[in-house]
């Protein structure tokens, strides 16, 4: 424990030392990977992990991924499908980029409205 922060909440503790929540870090962590397989960085593991949609009406960015239908609720807890939960909300500026480097800065400001 910090001093001087033994009174404060979790949440008051994060935001005073700039940090984020576990879930938030499993989630950047997640779409961090979910855009290396996307752009092509893991060709050979990442076939057939995600799907584009195929649509023109696109309300929020032109990158959105098709869900699959499953049977069973434990697929639901799969990686891609916790990419794809939050993939479609991301804004066009942060999905649209050239890099992981561009993609990074511009997920911190992102990451908030996410969750």
């Amino acid at each position: 424990m910090i001093r001087g922060m033994e009174h404060l909440s979790y949440k008051a503790r994060l935001r005073e030392l700039g940090l984020f929540s576990l879930e938030e870090r499993r989630l950047w962590g997640d779409l961090l990977a979910g855009f290396q397989y996307l752009k092509g960085a893991h060709k050979k593991n990442g076939e057939g992990l995600f799907s584009r949609a195929r649509s023109d009406r696109t309300s929020y960015n032109g990158f959105k991924l098709k869900k699959g239908r499953f049977r069973l609720d434990t697929k639901k807890k799969f990686f891609s499908m916790r990419v794809l939960r939050h993939w479609d909300g991301l804004p066009k500026e942060v999905v649209d980029v050239p890099s992981l480097e561009v993609f990074k800065a511009r997920m911190v400001g992102a990451l908030s409205n996410l969750i």
